[in-house]
């Protein structure tokens, strides 16, 4: 049994995240910004905890992520404000990866995209540029710490049911897609998989059953 906390919830892949690891046996604590939340979160078998990651400091999360194994990053500004993706997807993903160095947390794993870096090419101009600057300084900060991180680069979500099975790395498309579903799993399989640290999986939805294409 490991001790995971999934910071940003209750996200589509975090619900679906914690509903996996809760029924392997994990103890699951979801950290979620509203009250609202905690029925959904408390429904998949994980312990609810409320907290701003966007305001708390690097001792405020060190605080909330005492005694984990396990952090999973799985939040986001959800796009539109330049600013609040900064914040968010940049600033408290940073806070958060030093916070789990200073409370111990040996795993740390990154839900980022596929092409995610500072070579992502995103012009400045488009919408997406700001998440993309934000992944690619809070990736390159995570890759120059001590914990034992993985990179998870999914192409583009859809809410199809998951097959259990992707192919990981290749060129990315603009028909390249991936299941929520099958993301939550591949986050569930890096866990479990020590071979998978200090390693960025770039996949899409394919043919290799999900613990044999990360190993």
């Amino acid at each position: 049994m490991a001790r995971v906390a999934i910071i940003g919830g209750h996200g589509k892949i975090a619900l679906r995240l914690a509903k996996q690891l809760s029924t392997n046996g994990d103890e699951v604590t979801s950290i979620i910004r509203k009250e609202a939340q905690v029925d959904d979160v408390a429904a998949t078998g994980a312990a609810p905890v409320v907290a701003d990651i966007e305001e708390l400091d690097t001792a405020g999360l060190a605080s909330v992520l005492a005694g984990q194994d396990a952090v999973v990053w799985s939040a986001g500004a959800g796009g539109g404000d330049r600013d609040r993706t900064f914040a968010v997807d940049r600033d408290a993903a940073i806070r958060s990866m030093d916070a789990a160095q200073s409370a111990g947390v040996q795993r740390y794993v990154m839900v980022s995209y596929f092409g995610a870096g500072p070579d992502h090419g995103v012009p400045e101009d488009n919408s997406f540029y700001a998440y993309a600057e934000a992944k690619a300084e809070a990736d390159t900060h995570l890759k120059g710490t001590e914990l034992g991180w993985t990179i998870l680069g999914p192409s583009k979500l859809t809410d199809e049911p998951g097959t259990g099975r992707i192919t990981v790395g290749g060129t990315r498309t603009d028909g390249s897609e991936v299941s929520r579903d099958n993301v939550a799993q591949v986050a569930a399989a890096v866990l479990a998989d020590p071979s998978t640290v200090r390693r960025t999986i770039e996949f899409n939805d394919g043919d290799t059953p999900i613990a044999d294409a990360v190993s």
